[in-house]
Formats: C-alpha cells, structure tokens, sequence
C-alpha cells in the first residue's frame, strides 16, 4: 500500500493487489496514508497452495481489477 500511494501521489495510477482476507488492512494502511479513495484491487484468498491453473485464474482476477482502476482519475492528494 505505501508504493501505491506514492506512486499515486506522483499521478501515476497505481493498482495495490490484496486477497480478500488482507482487505481491512490495506484499508487501514491507506487511510492512515491519507489516501482513501485508493481502493484496492481484491483477488481471492489463499495464493500460497494453489495450483498454476487456479495461481492464472488469480492473475486474471488481478489483471481485470489493475485494469479497471488504471483507468479511473488519480485519487486526490
């Protein structure tokens, strides 16, 4: 979350990739960054004992996700 919100802050749209079980941290993290609108793009949880086909189905998910907020306005500072 702190790489995302600096590069946010240099008006690089950024996408910061959690499992859903990391949600509520990451949002802590961003909100104490002082950058809330930064939503963060969530994928399905676990990623460690995955298979390579289900670790590709959680790279799509992360790849639809960036995409989408690659492609909203930067978040105010």
């Amino acid at each position: 979350m702190h790489d995302g919100v600096r590069l946010e802050a240099l008006g690089r749209p950024t996408a910061v990739v959690v499992t859903a079980e990391f949600v509520r941290e990451a949002e802590v993290q961003r909100d104490a960054l002082g950058m809330r609108d930064l939503a963060p793009v969530v994928i399905d949880h676990p990623l460690s004992t995955l298979s390579e086909a289900e670790i590709d189905a959680r790279a799509e998910q992360a790849a639809a996700g960036a995409a989408a907020a690659w492609q909203k306005p930067a978040p105010p500072v």
